[in-house]
């Protein structure tokens, strides 16, 4: 990743109403990769906080891939959950997607999001040096 500062969007909902990118690739090879939901083209698809938490890393994936990256490029993610309960249905989806990768991981209990049937939000940040088959 060479250049300047590169945005892309998913299309999500909110992303045009609040006004930012999905994800943001900046020159070093750091991609971040802003706050995903259980929100498959425009509409919420609340099932339960295991799937919430695939799918929500599935619109990361997406926008990681428009970048030229791919999950074994985390570095870290962050898991927001609206109930403790759910922190073992979670973490064993994050273990399923990031078992081979290992990136640091946070997990917090926060009161709520936009919408009250999301539970899990999540964050990626993701790293690919020059050259480490990242689009330029």
């Amino acid at each position: 990743m060479t250049g300047a500062i590169r945005r892309v969007g998913s299309g999500g909902p909110w992303e045009e109403a609040v006004g930012y990118s999905r994800a943001v690739a900046l020159p070093n090879g750091l991609v971040l990769v802003s706050g995903c939901t259980s929100v498959v083209d425009g509409t919420i698809d609340a099932g339960t906080p295991y799937e919430q938490t695939v799918n929500a890393f599935q619109v990361a994936f997406d926008a990681l891939k428009k970048l030229g990256l791919g999950p074994e490029h985390v570095v870290r993610t962050r898991m927001y959950l609206t109930h403790a309960r759910d922190v073992e249905d979670v973490g064993r989806a994050h273990k399923e997607l990031f078992d081979a990768v290992r990136p640091a991981a946070s997990m917090l209990i926060v009161s709520g999001f936009i919408d009250p049937s999301l539970v899990v939000e999540v964050e990626v940040e993701a790293y690919a040096p020059a050259g480490d088959g990242a689009a330029a």
